[in-house]
């Protein structure tokens, strides 16, 4: 609170940008290159390709993440729209072209994670666009109540 006015501090801005965190995309960088030291150090042939498999892969997810932040995000007009960062570069979507949005539960190892599906119809054709955790940093449902609150979903 400010002391020299009377009213409380205003409510923070509700977040409108969601990726996938920093630290993780570091850690996972981290465990590429540990994992191209391990393969450049293997004595045999099949464990050096195999750990340098799994090295390519854990770089790639990194470069993939790092490339696409912010992954999902809210433009802050007074017709909003939702811009979402794929490898190839942000795609926007009116309300009009937004079909669905939903979260659904799946299982995956034994466990039912939620998952942000979102309906968009995308040059004539209808795709689904599928958000976790990983890809936004934080719950699907607080995304999308976000997403209801801005009108882009019901």
């Amino acid at each position: 609170m400010d002391p020299e006015s009377d009213s409380p501090d205003p409510l923070p801005e509700p977040r409108t940008t969601w990726t996938t965190p920093m630290a993780g995309l570091i850690a996972v960088t981290i465990g590429g290159v540990v994992l191209a030291g391990a393969a450049i150090l293997a004595k045999d042939g099949p464990s050096r390709l195999l750990i340098g498999l799994a090295a390519v892969g854990l770089l790639a997810l990194a470069g993939l993440g790092f490339r696409q932040r912010p992954r999902l995000s809210i433009t802050a007009d007074p017709q909003p729209r939702l811009v979402v960062r794929t490898l190839t570069g942000p795609t926007e979507y009116t309300r009009d072209q937004i079909m669905r949005a939903r979260v659904v539960g799946y299982r995956r190892l034994g466990r039912k994670n939620p998952m942000l599906e979102i309906d968009v119809e995308h040059h004539g054709d209808e795709r689904l666009l599928i958000f976790g955790r990983w890809d936004l940093g934080t719950s699907p449902d607080e995304v999308f109540e976000t997403l209801v609150a801005h009108g882009l979903a019901q």
